[in-house]
C-alpha cells in the first residue's frame, strides 16, 4: 500500500506491520473499532452485543453480535495476525447457540449493550430506525436459519479458508476479512479487505449454492417419491395376486406413477395411475401417429353408450386434440400419499381395472383388424 504525496508527486509505500509488534490487543483495539465502525465491513450493520455470553451452560464468549438489514444475526469473530485453527468452530458453536434467540431476547441482549456501553437509549426503538420500520412487529428477527458468520484476521490458515468455502458451497453465509495494519511515521492505517467471497464472485456464490440447494431439495423429494410409488406398487401387485386378477401378473413394481399392462392393441395399454389425491383406471391410446390415435379414439366413442353401460359408470372421454396420445379415464380422490388409505385405494384400482378390460376388451378386439391394416400399411 502507498500513500500519494501530491506536493511532490510522489508515491510513499507504508509500512506493513503485525498487529503485535505494534502493542495492539484483540478486545481492546480491533474489535472496539469495528464496534464503533461496522460499515468498514462493506454493508450496515447493527452492533447489538460484545463479548456476549449468554449461553446457558457454558463460559464461551463470542466478539461481537450484529443484526444486517434483513434482521438476521450476524456472529463476528476476531483474530489478530493469525485466525487460528479452531476459529470456524467456535464460530459455528456460537451461531448455533443464537440461532434460537428470539426477538424479544434480541431486544434485551441490544439494551443491555446499549446501558453498558452506548448511555442508555431505547433498544426497541433503535432496531426500528435500522431496519426502517415504524414498529417492531413489522419486522422478523432471527429469521430460520439464515444466521451469518464473518471472520476477522491478518493472516487466515488453510483449514480456515477451506471450512469456510465449503460452508459457502452449502448455503451458509460465511465471510472472511484480512485486516492489515500499516504506519507511516506516527500514522496507523487499516486496511480490511474482505477476501472469502471476493465481492465480485459473491452474488454468484450465492446464486450457485441457492441453485444446489433447490437441486438437492428436488432430487431428495423425487427420491422420496420414487420409494413411495415402488412401495405402493409392491403391495398393488400383490393384492391383485390374492384377488386373482391376471391382467398385471407378469408386471413388476417400478418408481414411476403409473402401472401399464396389454390390452392386445399394441401401444394402447390399460393403466392404474396412483397419485398425491387420486386414483385412476384409463386406457391410453398412444400410438406413434396422431391421426391414429385420434381415429381410435373416435371409433371408440362411437360405441360410448355400451362400453359405459359395460364399465357401470359414465367415463371421462379425453380426446386431446391438441396431443399426440388420447385417454379414456376413470378416476376417484384419494389421499395417496397416506399409506393407511392405500389397502383401500389398491382394493379401487383392483375393482376398476377389471371392469375397464371387461368395458374395452370386445370392441377393441373388432377393431384390431383395421388397425393391423394400418401397421401393415405403415
Amino acid at each position: 500500500m502507498f500513500r500519494v504525496d501530491l506536493n511532490q508527486n510522489r508515491l510513499s509505500r507504508l509500512s506493513q506491520k503485525r498487529f503485535s509488534e505494534l502493542n495492539l490487543r484483540e478486545r481492546d483495539h480491533l474489535q472496539e473499532w469495528l464496534a464503533n465502525q461496522p460499515d468498514a465491513l462493506g454493508e450496515e450493520l447493527l452492533i447489538i452485543q460484545k463479548e456476549f455470553d449468554g449461553f446457558d451452560e457454558t463460559r464461551e464468549r463470542l466478539d461481537l453480535l450484529a443484526l444486517d438489514k434483513d434482521g438476521n444475526l450476524v456472529v463476528i469473530e476476531n483474530k489478530l495476525d493469525d485466525s487460528g485453527r479452531d476459529v470456524t468452530w467456535q464460530a459455528l458453536k456460537y451461531t448455533a447457540y443464537v440461532s434460537g434467540l428470539t426477538k424479544t431476547q434480541i431486544v434485551d441482549i441490544y439494551q443491555q449493550y446499549l446501558d453498558r456501553y452506548a448511555g442508555g437509549g431505547n433498544a426497541a426503538v433503535r432496531i426500528c430506525e435500522f431496519m426502517e420500520v415504524e414498529e417492531l412487529e413489522e419486522t422478523v428477527l432471527n429469521p430460520g436459519n439464515d444466521q451469518r458468520m464473518i471472520f476477522i484476521a491478518a493472516n487466515f490458515r488453510r483449514e480456515v479458508t477451506a471450512t469456510v468455502l465449503w460452508l459457502l458451497s452449502r448455503g451458509i453465509r460465511a465471510q472472511c476479512f484480512k485486516v492489515t495494519p500499516y504506519s507511516f511515521g506516527d500514522e496507523l492505517m487499516v486496511d480490511i479487505q474482505q477476501i472469502i467471497p471476493t465481492p465480485e464472485a459473491a452474488d454468484f456464490m450465492i446464486g450457485m449454492s441457492s441453485k444446489e440447494n433447490e437441486e438437492k431439495a428436488i432430487q431428495d423429494t423425487q427420491k422420496k417419491r420414487h420409494k413411495l410409488r415402488l412401495d405402493f406398487w409392491e403391495a398393488a401387485l400383490e393384492q391383485l395376486r390374492v384377488d386373482g386378477v391376471t391382467l398385471y401378473q407378469n408386471i413388476s413394481p417400478t418408481k414411476d406413477h403409473w402401472l401399464s399392462a396389454g390390452s392386445g392393441t399394441r401401444s394402447c395399454p390399460y393403466q392404474m395411475i396412483f397419485s398425491r389425491d387420486e386414483a385412476r383406471v384409463e386406457i391410453s391410446l398412444q400410438r406413434s401417429e396422431t391421426a391414429e390415435n385420434k381415429w381410435l379414439f373416435d371409433q371408440l366413442f362411437g360405441q360410448k353408450d355400451a362400453i359405459e353401460a359395460a364399465f357401470g359408470a359414465e367415463l371421462d372421454w379425453r380426446r386431446m386434440d391438441d396431443k399426440k396420445a388420447s385417454r379414456i379415464v376413470y378416476a376417484q380422490p384419494f389421499d395417496g400419499f397416506n399409506r393407511e388409505a392405500w389397502p383401500e385405494m389398491i382394493g379401487w384400482l383392483a375393482a376398476h381395472i377389471q371392469k375397464l378390460e371387461a368395458a374395452f376388451s370386445a370392441p377393441l378386439s373388432r377393431l384390431n383388424p383395421q388397425v393391423r391394416s394400418q401397421d401393415e400399411a405403415t
